[in-house]
Parts: structure tokens; sequence; C-alpha cells
């Protein structure tokens, strides 16, 4: 199973890459899903996961119980999980407004300002 899952995250780190490397604005968002969601899941399946003992520390104990989950990746996955669905909707409003300036999605259409004047290029 974590052949599988390793291929499985292999697959998204790579088609995220490829999305990213579109000219287009709309697979550059959709790749840099897919990576945060690759990193996520690489962050899971490198914590252990153990069912059944729940990560309380008992009252005048050192710390976890030695066959305790750790906490700390499941919080970082969730926190992780916010801070992208934040990134998400913020590059999603600013494709919007790029679209809305330029009508396209074409990077190599963005060569001018919102005023509708052409940059010069650097030679």
């Amino acid at each position: 199973m974590s052949y599988l899952f390793a291929v499985l995250v292999g697959v998204l780190y790579g088609t995220g890459f490829y999305m990213m490397l579109r000219r287009s604005v709309v697979k550059e968002i959709i790749g840099l899903g897919l990576l945060g969601h690759a990193a996520n899941l690489l962050i899971f399946g490198a914590s252990t996961l153990t069912r059944g003992v729940p990560p309380i520390i008992a009252e005048g104990s050192a710390g976890l119980h030695p066959g305790a989950a750790d906490p700390v990746p499941q919080a970082l996955i969730l926190t992780a999980i916010v801070i992208g669905f934040g990134v998400t909707a913020f590059a999603i409003v600013l494709m919007r407004r790029v679209y809305e300036a330029t009508n396209s999605d074409d990077l190599d259409t963005f060569l001018t300002t919102d005023a509708g004047e052409p940059r010069e290029e650097a030679h």
C-alpha cells in the first residue's frame, strides 16, 4: 500500500509541475493546487498513523504513550489546507481581474499595462 501511496504522490507532483509549465493562468492555478495536495499527502504519508491510541498525555506522565500517534503532522496538514484554500481563492480572484483587463488567460499576452499601452521590452 505504501508503494501505491508513493506513486500517487509522485503522479500528483508530476502533474502539478506539468500544469505549472503551461501558458494558461487557469492551468497554473490547478497545478498549484495539485502541488499543495501532493505536499500534504507526502507529510501525511511520512507521519505515523496509529489507530485506537489517542495522543493524550496522562496525568503525571512526562510524555506521550509510546504507541500514540504524533498530532503535529496532522496539525501541519490542516494548517496547510487552510492556507492553500486562501492562496487558491486569491489566485482565482486575481486571475479573474487580469482576464477582465486583458481578455485573455495566456501569459504571453500580458505585455500590456492596465491603461492598454504596450510596455517596452528590455533588450
